[in-house]
């Protein structure tokens, strides 16, 4: 962003925000329509986001990148939703489960880069790793 993006009262136009988080216009839009942002606008119209809202977007950008959804994120940014803690646990036990599953992936992925065989599904030790699957 540009220089006065340090100025506590900066406004950013839609391009200027969405290059900085190398998102396309439409998608600021489009967060908008759903109702995740509300920027205010100038007298011609156009858009201009404040910190606030660049906040706003960084926790919305994050919260996408953990696999969280816009109705999720919708809940979380409302602290007067009221079943707020019940869409946060949820998405926690999601966060935890995928967690589980990528320590899974990376042990199965580090014994057959170790293992001598080259056809890993000759492997006793690696076929252990996917047991529960084969059941």
């Amino acid at each position: 962003m540009k220089s006065s993006a340090d100025a506590p009262s900066a406004r950013w136009s839609i391009g200027d925000t969405a290059a900085k988080f190398d998102l396309p216009t439409h998608v600021l839009r489009h967060w908008e329509d759903v109702g995740l942002l509300r920027p205010a606008r100038d007298s011609g119209g156009r858009r201009r986001y404040d910190q606030n809202d660049v906040v706003r977007i960084a926790v919305i950008v994050r919260n996408r990148e953990a696999g969280m959804g816009l109705d999720q994120i919708r809940v979380l940014l409302d602290e007067d939703a009221p079943d707020r803690h019940q869409v946060l646990l949820d998405h926690v036990a999601d966060l935890d489960r995928r967690m589980a599953e990528m320590q899974r992936s990376r042990e199965m992925t580090m014994h057959a880069f170790d293992c001598t065989k080259h056809d890993i599904t000759t492997c006793p030790q690696f076929a252990g790793l996917v047991a529960d699957l084969v059941g």
